[in-house]
């Protein structure tokens, strides 16, 4: 199937930070998908509504009616993974909030597609107590996928999904290789053409570290990324303050001679 008009909502992973563009933006799953999708329908046109630091509920209330004024015909919904690390999270609340986007977004006839969370308690010590809330989380959003019908990309079964590599060092964005998979593994889960199970498969090579070499990275990962995390907390302010989707607007998009990489 040759879709049309394809918009993304969620937060950073769908805004792509972790990808750069090489101009001083970010590239991103959605924006890698979109080149594939373009390969398919040469009339594509593609909005981008994802801000970073966006919770489940602030997805749905700032980007789902203005993703649903846009008529897509393919919408991609990724949110959940502010929640997760936050105290007060409750995957009931969260699931919710995804149900609601997924069944107002496929009652206008769009196809719609997510995806399912990865063991995040594989990519490093700190993140084990996230486990069970990973597993909660997506139990629930099979269920709402199931029951409207939303096509789903699943990830945590997958051991290459927690492979370092796929990871920026702040271990919350996926890097150039991460959002390439995720890319892929929608590509897949739509059936377009060309794609495959590829995605799933692990990375060539392995990556042993030493006792040293993981705790000196832990205390890299404290100073760089929580660290700066918990201050914003205190001063209640979020990394996508005052910012907007980067594409707002269904614009063309012209995919790269090469193919998607």
């Amino acid at each position: 199937m040759a879709y049309a008009r394809y918009v993304a909502i969620g937060d950073s992973q769908t805004e792509g930070l972790g990808d750069p563009d090489g101009q001083g933006g970010w590239r991103g799953f959605a924006d890698r998908l979109a080149d594939v999708l373009a390969h398919t329908a040469t009339d594509l046109r593609y909005a981008n509504l994802a801000v970073r630091g966006r919770l489940a509920h602030q997805v749905r209330e700032a980007q789902l009616d203005a993703a649903i004024a846009l008529r897509p015909d393919l919408a991609t919904v990724v949110a959940g993974m502010n929640d997760l690390i936050r105290p007060s999270f409750s995957a009931a609340a969260v699931v919710a909030c995804l149900e609601d986007m997924f069944a107002s977004l496929t009652a206008t006839g769009a196809r719609v597609a997510s995806l399912t969370f990865p063991d995040l308690s594989r990519l490093s010590p700190i993140m084990r107590p996230l486990r069970n809330r990973v597993l909660d989380l997506n139990a629930g959003i099979r269920t709402a996928a199931a029951r409207h019908g939303v096509v789903l990309v699943e990830t945590f079964g997958y051991s290459v999904t927690t492979d370092p590599r796929l990871w920026s060092s702040d271990r919350i964005h996926a890097s150039p290789v991460g959002h390439a998979r995720i890319a892929a593994a929608f590509a897949d889960a739509l059936a377009l053409p060309g794609s495959d199970s590829g995605w799933s498969m692990p990375l060539p090579g392995t990556r042993n570290r030493t006792v040293a070499d993981t705790v000196a990275a832990e205390l890299r990962w404290f100073s760089s990324t929580l660290g700066p995390w918990l201050y914003r907390r205190l001063r209640n302010r979020s990394s996508g303050h005052q910012l907007t989707g980067k594409r707002p607007a269904l614009a063309p998009v012209t995919p790269p001679a090469h193919g998607p990489a």
